[in-house]
């Protein structure tokens, strides 16, 4: 059974975590949003404190919006972003860092932007190409569609 849940142990904290995964960890960004993380494969041996899980922490700053409001709605767009794709990830900290163009934007468009830092930084799959069409892979030879010539004008 899935549990939805948003325990406290999915939750970075402490300063020394967030100042850990600024310091160690790797970031991609959106002019929305920035994401550091720093993933348990790459950062070497567990912590005793780390449960080995994914783990998410928020700074919305009254940069963004000076409301509690807007920053809370904010921070629960991404929770429930994260809540849904959590079983999927690899363990790690994810912290997002909200930006001031993140106030204007409704929760869909955080919700698109965050699953855009997570596959940018390889925690989630991309999506695959709508078609019918197999991609080729990359390195081969485009093929010339049937009867034409190979390209040389004499032949």
């Amino acid at each position: 059974m899935t549990s939805y849940r948003f325990p406290r142990t999915a939750r970075v904290r402490a300063r020394k975590d967030f100042d850990r995964t600024f310091k160690h960890g790797r970031r991609v960004a959106l002019p929305v949003l920035a994401l550091h993380y720093r993933l348990d494969d790459a950062a070497g041996p567990a912590l005793p404190d780390d449960p080995g899980e994914p783990r998410l922490g928020l700074a919305v700053s009254r940069k963004v919006d000076p409301r509690a409001v807007g920053r809370n709605r904010i921070k629960r767009a991404l929770r429930e972003t994260f809540r849904s794709h959590r079983e999927r990830l690899p363990a790690g900290d994810y912290v997002l860092v909200a930006r001031v163009g993140a106030a204007r934007l409704p929760a869909e468009a955080l919700r698109q932007a965050f699953e855009q830092l997570l596959q940018r930084a390889g925690a989630l799959p991309r999506p695959q190409a709508a078609g019918t069409m197999r991609a080729k892979p990359s390195g081969e030879a485009p093929s010339s569609p049937p009867g034409s010539t190979s390209g040389h004008p004499g032949r």
